[in-house]
């Protein structure tokens, strides 16, 4: 057994999580594919198990959007409204009170480059607390319901100002659909999925992935684990860029190692290298990414990654600017899914790894020391002496 399994197997032995898949790769192909535990009663992860892959999802919309500023059709710092009118009507929430929400007119105009980098205004209910009572005064809907409506979330800051998590990638898809001309579904498929041999990755769930679907738990105030119903809403009015994929470590590892490559993949170029290598660098300038504060603990914890480290976002992904300790280079870039579906990609190092299970709380600390120590390993030498193995039947 070499560490990789080891720390898999010690994670799913002390409850840290429920199940575990993991995947490690680089230009060249796929280095170490392994799992443990049962994804579902009765049937043990393996490296084909399907996952909700939820804000991974994200990284898919960007590129999307990436890869029409690539053809000059989109440009950065487009104004949103120029592109979607509707846009126009949304307002900064000042505050929500005894006589209902009270809003004013932003101060600077939301920009592509906002939307892609989570500076737009728009943030979560789930770290927001002021998004959080905004919904429960208004019975405003979750995006995760899956209606038009739902994309009127307002904005808590002007454009430009500050960063928070939120559904700026469900507006760039509309983005994306308005200026192609296709539904983003479909562009996503014709112009990212099918050219990178993406064949497990659905915007909707297949009948015959069966058992291959992993289920869902959520950690109670016990320590335990129980069955939790979540999933991206079916056929819904619109697909929300920010959450609607399913996915396999296999499948996503080799969109990762498309943007190692420089943009292709096994002949396939999705984007010119020197788009990647411009739209990869820091696109917030001095705007700092600060710690998110969990409002809702059963579904998240507070999230701050590589705390005392510097941080900033590019076109598609978080970016961290200094080298970690033991761990990835600087100018690596990483995003995760709200039920513990984690990943990043260090160019320097020309490594890709993801680490992926189906629980809540989002950022568990126990789940978190996991996917620490995965990562050390992937770069300890002794780990990288070890001879590569094949788990999947078409992970490379």
């Amino acid at each position: 057994m070499n560490e990789f399994d080891r720390v898999l197997q010690d994670a799913v032995s002390r409850k840290d999580l429920p199940f575990v898949v993991a995947t490690l790769g680089n230009s060249d192909g796929v280095l170490w594919s392994g799992a443990a535990g049962d994804a579902s009663p009765g049937h043990p992860a393996t490296i084909d198990t399907v996952f909700r892959i939820f804000s991974m999802t994200k990284a898919v919309g960007s590129t999307a959007a990436m890869i029409l500023m690539d053809r000059g059709k989109l440009g950065p710092d487009a104004t949103v409204e120029s592109i979607l009118p509707e846009f126009a009507e949304m307002k900064v929430l000042e505050s929500v009170g005894p006589d209902g929400p009270v809003f004013r007119a932003p101060r600077t105009q939301a920009t592509v480059r906002h939307l892609a980098t989570h500076t737009s205004g728009l943030a979560y209910e789930f770290w927001n607390a002021n998004v959080a009572k905004y919904m429960e005064a208004t019975q405003f809907p979750s995006i995760l319901s899956g209606l038009r409506q739902s994309l009127k979330y307002p904005l808590q800051f002007d454009p430009g100002t500050q960063w928070d998590y939120g559904i700026g990638i469900d507006w760039l898809g509309q983005v994306v659909e308005k200026v192609d001309g296709r539904p983003v579904d479909q562009f996503v498929r014709e112009e990212i999925l099918e050219p990178l041999g993406m064949r497990d990755t659905r915007f909707e769930p297949d009948p015959a992935w069966g058992s291959r679907l992993a289920g869902v738990k959520i950690r109670g105030a016990d320590g335990e684990f129980a069955d939790f119903d979540i999933a991206p809403p079916p056929k819904p009015e619109f697909y929300g860029m920010g959450h609607a994929l399913y996915s396999t470590a296999p499948d996503y590892l080799r969109f990762l190692r498309m943007y190692l490559n420089g943009g292709e993949l096994d002949g396939r170029r999705i984007l010119r290298r020197e788009t990647i290598d411009k739209l990869l660098q820091n696109q917030i300038g001095s705007v700092q990414i600060p710690i998110l504060k969990s409002a809702n603990p059963a579904v998240t914890a507070d999230v701050e990654l590589f705390p005392g480290l510097k941080k900033s976002h590019s076109m598609a992904f978080m970016r961290v600017d200094e080298d970690v300790p033991g761990a990835r280079s600087a100018g690596s870039q990483t995003w995760a899914g709200v039920l513990n579906t984690h990943f990043w990609f260090d160019r320097s190092a020309d490594l890709a790894g993801l680490i992926m299970t189906q629980a809540l709380p989002f950022a568990d600390p126990r789940f978190m020391q996991t996917y620490a120590a995965f990562e050390q390993a992937a770069y300890a030498k002794e780990a990288a002496k070890e001879p590569a193995k094949e788990l999947s039947r078409s992970a490379s």
